[in-house]
């Protein structure tokens, strides 16, 4: 029976370059990123409808009617907060399996160690505990459900689309998406939600890999919401439409102020919520102490200035009341201090949610009253967008969300520049000091405890070599059935030429393997490197643009002493890490 013969066989031309096409063509679409044209948005429109839900329970309802009751009935604050509490504890203790696990400290957890896998069974009670955290009163925002609530559904939905083919580490970038959705739609601001979301895991990098489908569930999560609520920025206020070059040297000033603020804050927050987890009280009767202090820092401050402006609550009407309404800097001083410690008081002992809205607030009083005070300018917006900026910057480490939010919630796109300055400051000012306990400093950044090891260290030197006169025929027969690597050093009177990269068969046709030698097809424009080469640059050189394989590690006289590839290095890293590991364990 004749064989049969394909089109392509035909035209030698074809059978010599489409192997070519078709390892370029999968090189290029290697990520699958059109499969998440489909996903991103579901997610979006779904995180978009529960955080509209949300929204409207507490910002439409609940709120409202609680702060005015309490600026009306003074004696109300403390016993109202005390019973929102106390509700929260209630439900967390006996319909969570872990009080002390929810919001945005949740999903960044979830992301690092349990590969995006959340626990969807106390989904909506820890949305009800969110609400009755905040609503009556708790120093805390929608930010904390919002981004949960969107994790959750991200991590949910990755066990209903097999058909997508999603590997495990998809979970982890739906867990992204989901948290990036509920941001966006929760500020009116997608651009906010998809850098925070990035920023979110780490103290110093972002977790690139959720990049576009976090952007495209950003976008349709905040549509959605806007398509109920409108697409009017939430912190809408005039700004000023330049600024003088003093001015960034007073914002640089006030970033380093707030950045010292917010590492005194984080540290205290952060020691005050592991004091209050190891306390041997009942989840709720932590929070009933948590709301008595909540509400008497509400209290205090109302009594004293007999004002609108109360330090508790998501306090979305407070940027308003700070910027459009007169107010001495000393009362924003107290105001920003009261908020801190209605903060803590209210997330340290167990409230359900997050602070950005709180540090955003409080960034924006200082800045006021540093403008007043130190500036005596007549842009107090100008400084209120700043202190916001750096105080969200050196909280979260998010600088980058932290000037974006300014911009885009707040409508002043023209402080971008004075807010870079103020956060990039209080960024560094503040060190690693940082209000989750869950962020990270990337895995990546220990590649730099390799820059003084030489390749000779971590390099292969049992290698599978071939001799440039082996034919194709006999490389088929006797090396590529039992070593599946994907290029062998090639080697001439026990000196290296270059290598020989195992797909290259496919460019010839099977009838000429017996004529062709391995020389005829060696690259012979592989890069080589001396033994005592820095690990730093033979990884610099292995991932660069159309990089080798491998680095040929050879003598000065050409001799081959062994082989580095990518893997080399990171088994060099995963060693390194287990040494300091078990060095931190001995002290």
């Amino acid at each position: 029976m004749p064989k049969k013969t394909t089109w392509a066989s035909k035209y030698p031309m074809l059978r010599k370059y489409l192997p070519l096409v078709h390892e370029d063509l999968g090189a290029t679409y290697s990520r699958n990123l059109h499969q998440w044209l489909l996903i991103a948005p579901i997610i979006g429109v779904t995180t978009g409808l529960v955080v509209t839900g949300i929204a409207v329970i507490i910002l439409g309802e609940l709120w409202p009617a609680a702060l005015g009751y309490y600026l009306h009935h003074h004696w109300a604050i403390v016993p109202a907060v005390v019973l929102g509490f106390v509700a929260t504890g209630l439900i967390m203790q006996f319909l969570t399996p872990d009080p002390d696990e929810h919001s945005t400290e949740e999903i960044i957890r979830s992301y690092h160690i349990h590969q995006g896998d959340i626990d969807l069974r106390p989904f909506f009670p820890k949305l009800l505990a969110a609400i009755t955290t905040v609503g009556f009163g708790g120093s805390a925002a929608l930010e904390g459900p919002s981004i949960y609530g969107g994790g959750a559904i991200g991590s949910w939905l990755w066990g209903r689309m097999k058909r997508f083919n999603l590997e495990p580490r998809d979970r982890r970038i739906m867990l992204i998406c989901g948290a990036a959705a509920g941001m966006a739609a929760v500020f009116r601001a997608p651009l906010t939600g998809l850098v925070f979301a990035l920023e979110m895991p780490y103290k110093d990098d972002l977790a690139h890999e959720a990049l576009l489908p976090s952007l495209l569930a950003s976008v349709v999560s905040y549509v959605t919401l806007a398509s109920f609520l409108g697409a009017k920025p939430l912190f809408d206020f005039s700004s000023a439409t330049s600024f003088r070059g003093r001015d960034l040297i007073w914002c640089a000033l006030l970033g380093l102020l707030i950045g010292l603020i917010a590492m005194a804050f984080a540290i205290t927050f952060r020691r005050a919520r592991d004091f209050v987890v190891k306390w041997a009280l009942p989840h709720w009767m932590k929070l009933a102490v948590g709301g008595l202090l909540t509400g008497l820092c509400g209290l205090v401050f109302v009594l004293i200035y007999k004002d609108s402006l109360v330090p508790l609550g998501p306090n979305y009407e407070a940027v308003g009341l700070i910027l459009d309404v007169q107010h001495g800097p000393f009362e924003l001083i107290v105001f920003g201090i009261l908020k801190l410690c209605a903060t803590i008081f209210t997330l340290a002992t167990g409230g359900v949610s997050a602070m950005f809205v709180p540090l955003f607030l409080t960034g924006g009083a200082f800045g006021i009253a540093f403008g007043q005070s130190a500036v005596h300018s007549s842009s107090l917006e100008l400084y209120a967008a700043v202190g916001m900026a750096s105080f969200i910057a050196a909280g979260y480490k998010t600088p980058l969300a932290a000037v974006t939010f300014v911009a885009e919630a707040t409508g002043g796109h023209a402080f971008i520049i004075p807010a870079l300055v103020g956060s990039a400051v209080a960024y560094a000012i503040s060190g690693d000091a940082s209000v989750s306990g869950e962020q990270r400093l990337h895995e990546g950044v220990r590649v730099h405890d390799l820059r003084h090891i030489e390749v000779s260290e971590i390099m292969q030197r049992q290698v599978i070599s071939v001799q440039a006169s082996l034919s194709l025929r006999e490389f088929a027969e006797v090396i590529s059935p039992h070593y599946r690597h994907t290029a062998f050093p090639v080697l001439e009177d026990h000196s290296v030429i270059g290598t020989f990269p195992s797909w290259s068969l496919a460019r010839i046709d099977a009838e000429r393997w017996a004529k062709t030698t391995v020389s005829e097809i060696t690259d012979r424009k592989v890069i080589r490197v001396l033994p005592d080469c820095d690990v730093m640059e033979a990884l610099r050189l292995l991932v660069a643009e159309r990089a080798q394989p491998m680095l040929l590690v050879t003598s000065a006289s050409g001799k081959l002493e062994g082989i580095v590839t990518k893997t080399d290095i990171l088994e060099a890293l995963k060693t390194r890490g287990e040494e300091v590991l078990n060095a931190d364990e001995t002290v």
